[in-house]
């Protein structure tokens, strides 16, 4: 779904959880960390301050933020005489 997350469910008045937040950012991978950002942010606009689940919304947004221009490292470290793949946030050259 395009910049949207269960309409059906947000018609019906659902109270937003912490649960949602996460359900939306588990996966999350550098390349569709604005998207998803984009999405909690929406999710968590209309929340007072104080609330549960816009206080974890907060930091994933910071998170996916982050992990969109710095990317992720997976799996093991370069092996001796290869070099590691370069993080999208260094110059290429």
């Amino acid at each position: 779904m395009s910049e949207a997350q269960r309409p059906d469910h947000r018609d019906l008045g659902a109270a937003v959880t912490v649960d949602d937040v996460r359900a939306l950012t588990g996966a999350a991978t550098p390349h569709f960390a604005q998207q998803i950002r984009n999405r909690v942010a929406r999710l968590i606009a209309p929340l007072p301050a104080d609330h549960p689940a816009r206080l974890v919304g907060e930091a994933e947004v910071r998170r996916l933020t982050a992990l969109s221009r710095s990317g992720e490292v997976r799996g093991a470290l370069a092996q001796p005489g290869m070099p590691g793949l370069p993080s999208t946030a260094l110059p290429r050259g």
